[in-house]
């Protein structure tokens, strides 16, 4: 591992770290590129600085502790989404800004921008004036990032609003779907396994926040022996 990628790994448990503790976690110092995450008790698993989530079977033998390993899993995926671009964005050049801003997104008349602070990297979506030197109306998302993305996508004209379902929404999509495979026993094999593909599918748009509902401790990330 050369310096420059030891570093951004560092950069990313370190933002990953704070996000888990916003979301009720408890985490031990980083060691060698891994971060341990506990919950509860005890430690549920731990983050390798490459966003792998490694855990023992014996540590998630309930729905809780599956739902809870879940969000781990999430959070480091969402985390590594955009800290990977942020190693590379360029600084958002506008007219009045000031702050250390990076374009994560640029289409059309909207940028969407991270804003890296000791409270974790915040995230603000903005129009560009017509001549692309400023900025206005700046909606502000602090750690959301999910709900920068969706702001930004309606701001650029991307997807119309009407076509994105809310969190909330896909949340209760979610649960309906868990509840029909649990009890339509009618449900032919086939069928279960198309309603259990769309349900990894609604489940994979939903914040890390959201609790859900899980079945099988095989979705779970990497096992560690």
């Amino acid at each position: 591992m050369n310096d420059q990628s030891g570093t951004a790994q560092l950069r990313f448990l370190e933002e990953t770290a704070i996000r888990l503790r916003q979301n009720g976690f408890a985490v031990e110092p980083i060691e060698d590129h891994h971060l341990p995450v506990r919950w509860e008790k005890g430690r549920l698993c731990r983050v390798s600085g490459k966003g792998s989530v490694l855990y023992r079977q014996e540590c998630v033998d309930s729905v809780r502790a599956q739902d809870a390993l879940q969000t781990v899993i999430d959070t480091a995926k969402m985390t590594t989404e955009y800290m990977a671009i942020l190693e590379t964005a360029p600084r958002l050049k506008a007219s009045g800004l000031t702050g250390d801003y990076r374009v994560l997104a640029d289409f059309s008349s909207a940028v969407l921008a991270g804003h890296p602070t000791e409270r974790g990297v915040q995230f603000v979506t903005w129009e560009w004036d017509f001549d692309r030197e400023g900025v206005h109306h700046g909606h502000y998302f602090q750690d959301d990032y999910d709900a920068a993305k969706r702001d930004f996508i309606v701001r650029s004209g991307l997807v119309q609003k009407d076509a994105l379902f809310e969190p909330e929404q896909l949340a209760q999509i979610y649960h309906a779907l868990s509840f029909i495979r649990e009890q339509d026993e009618t449900l032919s094999f086939g069928r279960d396994q198309e309603l259990a593909e769309l349900m990894e599918q609604v489940g994979g748009l939903l914040p890390p926040n959201v609790p859900r509902q899980r079945d099988a401790p095989e979705q779970s990330g990497m096992t560690m022996k």
